[in-house]
């Protein structure tokens, strides 16, 4: 699933240390979701779009043909 953490975080003007201690979770792991390496769970996808002021459909692009590989 792509997503938009990198361009919404650098708007706010976070870095990837502060989302991640922000929503309990590591650097490694927000680092990882913004580069389509690893799904978050629902509860940190929604924590993520919450600090970051959208909605989890505004904050994630389903995209089918990734699996498809």
């Amino acid at each position: 699933m792509e997503n938009r953490i990198r361009e919404l975080r650098k708007t706010m003007g976070l870095s990837q240390e502060e989302l991640a201690h922000s929503c309990n979770a590591s650097r490694q792991t927000i680092n990882a979701i913004e580069n389509n390496k690893y799904d978050p769970s629902l509860a940190l996808a929604f924590q993520i779009a919450s600090l970051l002021q959208v909605t989890v459909d505004e904050l994630f692009i389903f995209n089918p043909r990734r699996n498809e590989k």
